[in-house]
């Protein structure tokens, strides 16, 4: 007869498991992936190495589960940020979050967006970008089927924002200290590129009904 593991010791099982994903996202924000090993991560859960390998098989086992629980955080907050309001006001907010996060911890959005992986973790790093694409997507789609936003490809546009925004959180902004303009600056490119002249302060003066002038 096979061994079952009772509910107390899957529970304990999946809490140590749980701790060394965490401790291996520590290390990842330090290091990134070139310096991850297990036994650094081991070191940061407090446990042994062999007691990490217990749970992981190695490292690519082990990044790809960090890729599946931070990506699931991530993309729950921009999916949430931007659930509700006009095209304009949806994709701003998904911007605005995907970007701040991002700013928030650099080295990690550089694991999960551009840093060279072996190809199961580059696997999961597609499956990272066409989750935000399609919070992106969604907001596109519904602009221009309300008439807000000029006809366009919603799948492409919004590809090639989230492309963009990467871009700038991991590539040339990288070496030197974010501004506080930079978010701003990316809402309003998002906007223009989505083929909205107007800067996001008028376009929201004129969703509420207050015309230049007025202000």
């Amino acid at each position: 007869m096979a061994y079952r593991r009772t509910p107390a010791v899957q529970a304990r099982l999946d809490a140590q498991a749980g701790l060394i994903v965490q401790a291996a996202t520590k290390v990842l924000s330090r290091a990134g992936y070139a310096g991850l090993s297990m036994a650094a991560v081991a070191a940061e859960a407090g446990l042994a190495t062999g007691t990490v390998y217990k749970n992981f098989a190695g490292k690519t086992e082990l990044v790809s589960a960090v890729f599946r629980k931070v990506v699931g955080r991530e993309v729950a907050a921009v999916v949430a940020a931007s659930a509700t309001g006009t095209a304009v006001e949806r994709v701003s907010a998904a911007v605005e979050t995907f970007a701040g996060r991002a700013l928030k911890n650099p080295k990690l959005a550089y694991v999960l967006l551009v840093e060279p992986v072996d190809t199961v973790v580059d696997a999961e790093r597609l499956h990272f970008r066409r989750a935000f694409a399609e919070a992106f997507e969604s907001a596109v789609a519904q602009g221009v089927s309300r008439g807000e936003l000029p006809g366009q490809d919603p799948r492409t546009t919004a590809a090639a924002l989230v492309g963009a925004i990467g871009e700038v959180m991991v590539g040339p902004l990288a070496a030197a200290p974010h501004s506080e303009s930079v978010v701003p600056e990316l809402i309003t490119f998002a906007l223009r590129a989505l083929g909205l002249r107007a800067e996001p302060s008028t376009i929201a003066r004129q969703e509420s009904g207050v015309s230049d002038a007025d202000a």
